[in-house]
């Protein structure tokens, strides 16, 4: 029996079939990465329980494109995972959301507003981009046809289901019966965090030694997270819960 090539993977000279053997019966993926707290820890789900073949990350002029961008970068890198950024420069100029229009003043919390549902609401609403996670899912998805991806992987929680409603279970649901009709290769949306809040979250990436150091969690934008938006004040509490 003819013995294929190594080949390098993560730096490392590995053994093809070695490797073949592994990953034959795992499922293909593409993964929603946008280098966010979520998104990293979907990433190391997916890298352990299915063979990745593709990360997505999107820049449709978000403050915080250019390090999400980055941060994916490096955290498909680190698993060794295909990288590919995808510009949607329509979907920013179609917003007025305060994530795209730096004329606009993020919503700005303290860590005890973050349980008020009025406040999450507003703030929901001031970051709101029309249909932004079912375009990616889409887009994603026509990737899957092309690719014979078995599962698009996103990073939806519990807790901003809360206030985000394209992040619910529900959600999920109903978007996978439209990909039953809308593609030929049928994959299916999953999200491993789906029913966590971020400190779980945390506490699992903790236990899979998910390389966090590598994340970017922040609406600003700037290169050091900055610490008051919504985004930053749940990654900080999920952390201090873990200690």
């Amino acid at each position: 029996m003819s013995h294929l090539p190594y080949f390098r993977r993560g730096g490392a000279w590995t053994d093809y079939n070695r490797v073949r053997r592994a990953t034959v019966r795992k499922v293909k993926s593409i993964i929603l990465l946008s280098g966010g707290l979520d998104s990293v820890v979907n990433t190391a789900f997916a890298a352990r329980r299915t063979y990745p073949v593709l990360a997505l990350t999107f820049d449709y002029g978000q403050r915080s494109a250019k390090e999400e961008t980055r941060a994916a970068r490096k955290v498909a890198k680190y698993y060794s995972i295909p990288h590919r950024t995808i510009r949607l420069p329509w979907l920013g100029e179609i917003t007025r959301t305060s994530l795209v229009n730096r004329k606009r003043a993020l919503p700005r919390f303290t860590a005890s507003e973050l349980n008020q549902r009025k406040k999450t609401l507003r703030s929901a609403a001031a970051v709101w981009v029309p249909n932004r996670n079912g375009a990616f899912i889409n887009i994603a998805a026509a990737f899957a046809e092309t690719l014979k991806a078995d599962w698009i992987i996103t990073g939806f929680n519990a807790e901003e289901a809360a206030t985000f409603s394209d992040n619910s279970a529900e959600y999920v649901h109903r978007a996978n019966r439209a990909l039953l009709l809308s593609t030929l290769q049928r994959p299916r949306l999953k999200s491993f965090t789906q029913n966590m809040d971020k400190s779980r979250i945390v506490t699992v990436a903790r236990r899979m030694r998910v390389p966090l150091h590598l994340a970017y969690s922040c609406y600003a934008g700037q290169r050091k997270m900055c610490g008051k938006c919504e985004s930053c004040l749940r990654l900080l509490r999920a952390l201090k819960s873990n200690g």
